[in-house]
């Protein structure tokens, strides 16, 4: 493993095992990242591991946010490129490019990102609704606006995105 790979502890069983949910009211902790100016956060439950960014083999006639699939330990699994997939500022891939794989139930996807800022716990109270105004990702896709400090967070509903229609994952 090299230095920008890092994996992250599982959940298995237990309270907060996978497909489980928190109490109402309970922090939560997402891991945060840059997308262009814009800093996202998605549940930690979610995440496998924190990967350096590696070109992946291209499939013919996919989205251009689907920059194609990878080989991760036997699991083929597709790569979404969420800038793309967001419609932001085109933007070079560099030392600082990562891609999060994430774990959702049946499904391994690798999303790929600017970088990764860190791991936060958010008080349910810090998370207010997405007001409805035209952006680039779908208000259904958000699960709210976390304030942290001075970071205003939009918190991504991961696992409705990568398994909606538009991104043809399912």
């Amino acid at each position: 493993m090299n230095m920008m790979e890092a994996v992250l502890p599982q959940q298995t069983g237990g309270a907060l095992g996978q497909g489980a949910s928190r109490p109402a009211g309970l922090p939560k902790e997402y891991l945060t990242f840059r997308l262009g100016h814009e800093e996202y956060g998605v549940d930690i439950l979610k995440v496998q591991e924190i990967r350096g960014y590696e070109p992946p083999t291209r499939i013919a006639n996919a989205p251009a946010f689907i920059k194609g699939v990878v080989n991760l330990r036997g699991v083929i699994v597709p790569i979404v490129d969420l800038r793309m997939r967001f419609g932001c500022e085109k933007s070079d891939y560099d030392g600082f490019t990562v891609t999060v794989v994430l774990n959702l139930g049946r499904r391994i996807v690798g999303a790929v990102v600017d970088s990764v800022s860190d791991v936060l716990e958010i008080p349910a109270q810090a998370v207010k609704p997405a007001p409805e105004i035209p952006s680039a990702i779908d208000a259904r896709f958000i699960l709210g606006l976390g304030q942290v400090g001075e970071r205003m967070l939009i918190l991504l509903d991961i696992e409705s995105l990568i398994a909606s229609p538009e991104l043809g994952l399912t």
